[in-house]
C-alpha cells in the first residue's frame, strides 16, 4: 500500500461506478460510492440494496473465476461504502481523488461537478469517466480546471486493464502524472491520449463493429462466421501485436497496396492515411527497413520476432487452438496415391 491512496470516492453508483469501486477495493483501497440522486428514505434503501446485490454478484463471479476466494470477497465488499448525497459531501472532504461516473447527459455532468466542486479540497484530483464528452468541454465546469482529467474505463472496469486518460490544456502535469501513477498502482494499464472524440479504443472499435455489421448487411458472411473469424484470427493476432506494430511487421507498403484495392471496391473509408504514404515514400516500411512507426535499428529483430510468436503460441494454447503434431495412428505417413 506504500504510495497508494487509501481512500477514493466515486460519484455515481451505477454500473461504471460500481466497477471502478470494485477495481480500487480489489487493490485494498477504501471507496466511498456516492449516490448523487436525492431519494426518499425507502427508495434510498431499496436502491442501495440493489447496488449491494450487484456488487456481491460481481464478487462471487470473481470467486467462481478463481481470482479471489470467499473470504477475500467479503473483505472486498467491506471496502466499499455506499453513501447518500448528504453523507457523500462529508466524505469528499478527505479524498485525494474523486471519479465522476454519472449518466452521459451534459446537464447531469454539470450538476455533478458543481456538487463535487463545493465539497472537495482545493488540491483534490477530479476525473470524469465519460465516454462521450471531452475533458476540454468539462473542465470549465470546475472552479479549478487544472485538476480535471478524463479517465475512460472499459467495461467491466474491475477486470479490463486499460484506462484511457486525457487532459485539457489547463490540466496540471502533476495531476495527470499522479492519476497515471495511481492507476498503475492498482494494476491498471493507463494510456495517455489527447482530448479527441472516441479516444483510442472506442474510435477503433466503432469502425470495426460498423464494418462487421456492414458485412452482414451485404451478405459477405453470417454474424456467426464473422465473429468466429474475429475470435480465432483478428482478436488473437492483435492481442499480441498492436495495430501499428502489425503494420511494421508486414510492411507499410503492403497496407498501402491493400488499401488502394479495397478503397477502389469498397469506398473511401479504406483509403490509406498520409502517414502510411509518407513512410512508404521515405523507405520506412517497418521491420525490413529498420524503421516504420517504430524504430528497430537497435533491436535484435530475430529475438523480437521469436518473442512475439511465443506470446501468440501462449494465446493459442489458452484458446485450445494451438497446432498439434500428429503421431502414431493419427499420422498420415502413407502416400495418398498407390
Amino acid at each position: 500500500m506504500s504510495g497508494l491512496m487509501r481512500h477514493v470516492a466515486v460519484v455515481g453508483a451505477g454500473r461504471m461506478g460500481e466497477g471502478i469501486a470494485l477495481a480500487f477495493a480489489q487493490a485494498g483501497v477504501h471507496v466511498s460510492l456516492i449516490d448523487l440522486k436525492a431519494r426518499q428514505a425507502q427508495a434510498q434503501a431499496s436502491y442501495f440494496e440493489a447496488v449491494r446485490v450487484r456488487l456481491a454478484t460481481e464478487a462471487q463471479s470473481l470467486v467462481a473465476l478463481e481470482l479471489i476466494d470467499a473470504q477475500q470477497a467479503e473483505r472486498l465488499l467491506s471496502r466499499v461504502q455506499l453513501l447518500t448525497l448528504e453523507a457523500g459531501g462529508q466524505a469528499l472532504q478527505g479524498c485525494r481523488l474523486v471519479f465522476e461516473a454519472v449518466p452521459e447527459v451534459l446537464e447531469a455532468k454539470r450538476k455533478a461537478f458543481a456538487w463535487i466542486d463545493r465539497h472537495v479540497a482545493v488540491d483534490t484530483i477530479i476525473a470524469s469517466t465519460t465516454s462521450t464528452f471531452l475533458v476540454t468541454e468539462l473542465a470549465g465546469m470546475l472552479s479549478a480546471p487544472a485538476r480535471m482529467v478524463n479517465a475512460h474505463w472499459l467495461n467491466p472496469a474491475h477486470l479490463m486493464p486499460l484506462v484511457e486518460v486525457s487532459r485539457s490544456t489547463a490540466t496540471c502535469e502533476a495531476v495527470a502524472a499522479e492519476l497515471l501513477a495511481t492507476l498503475q498502482a492498482i494494476g491498471k494499464v493507463p494510456v495517455l491520449c489527447n482530448a479527441t472524440p472516441g479516444f483510442i479504443v472506442p474510435r477503433l472499435q466503432a469502425l470495426v463493429m460498423n464494418e462487421a455489421a456492414r458485412m452482414v448487411e451485404e451478405g459477405v458472411a453470417s454474424a456467426e462466421q464473422i465473429d468466429l473469424a474475429v475470435r480465432t484470427g483478428f482478436g488473437l493476432r492483435f492481442s499480441v501485436l498492436g495495430l501499428l506494430e502489425f503494420i511494421d511487421w508486414g510492411g507499410g507498403d503492403i497496407l498501402h497496396h491493400a488499401s488502394a484495392y479495397l478503397s477502389q471496391h469498397l469506398g473511401e473509408r479504406y483509403t490509406a492515411p498520409h502517414s502510411v504514404l509518407d513512410n512508404m515514400a521515405s523507405g520506412r516500411n517497418g521491420l525490413r527497413d529498420g524503421v516504420g512507426f517504430y524504430d528497430y535499428r537497435d533491436t535484435d529483430i530475430d529475438a523480437y520476432r521469436q518473442t512475439r510468436l511465443a506470446h501468440l503460441v501462449q494465446r493459442l494454447h489458452q484458446a485450445g487452438l494451438a497446432p498439434r503434431f500428429a503421431s502414431g495412428l493419427e499420422a498420415l505417413d502413407q502416400p495418398l496415391l498407390r
